[in-house]
């Protein structure tokens, strides 16, 4: 019969169906496969672990490890450093976004628009260490704006609208300038 799978039955208009009758749709419940549970299972003994060592037992395996070659990543020169651990986090809040906000009426363009203010307007969820403020997007409003860091086309936009951008990050000094 058309739109039937294997497995369903035709029930006659205005049976009712009883809770024996209830099944899973055939092949949407596979048996889970038991390991170790004799040689007749084909997945007993070393239960498809392989032989002794240190891959048949549970618990850890060494990554990276080839057998007592020196390793690849041993191998291999190391270059460069990782300013990781002591690197800023900063938000990147785009002007789109600001004037987003300031249409919805989240953002008030009057008072200066610092971290605090970004928070409690929801575009940003928590203040890292600063802002870091983008350019995508325009800015139609006057705005006053205090943050870590600024683009350039980011200043350029603020101040064609009117607007003024203060930037607390320290000025890079003369020595990190000639490098």
């Amino acid at each position: 019969m058309a739109g039937t799978r294997p497995g369903m039955t035709i029930r006659k208009a205005g049976s009712v169906m009883k809770l024996h009758e209830l099944a899973a749709s055939p092949g949407s419940r596979k048996v889970r496969k038991r390991i170790g549970r004799g040689i007749g299972s084909g997945m007993g003994k070393t239960g498809g672990r392989g032989g002794k060592g240190q891959t048949a037992r549970s618990g850890v395996r060494i990554k990276g490890f080839e057998g007592g070659q020196m390793p690849l990543h041993r191998r291999l020169p190391k270059r460069g450093f990782k300013n990781t651990m002591f690197a800023r986090k900063l938000n990147e809040v785009n002007l789109g976004r600001i004037q987003a906000a300031i249409d919805a009426g989240t953002l008030d363009p009057a008072a200066k628009i610092d971290a605090a203010a970004l928070v409690k307007a929801g575009i940003i969820r928590r203040a890292k260490d600063g802002i870091r403020l983008l350019g995508a997007g325009e800015i139609k409003a006057k705005v006053a704006f205090s943050v870590y860091g600024a683009s350039k086309s980011a200043i350029a936009a603020v101040e064609k609208a009117g607007g003024t951008v203060e930037v607390l990050a320290p000025k890079p000094q003369a020595s990190e300038q000639a490098a």
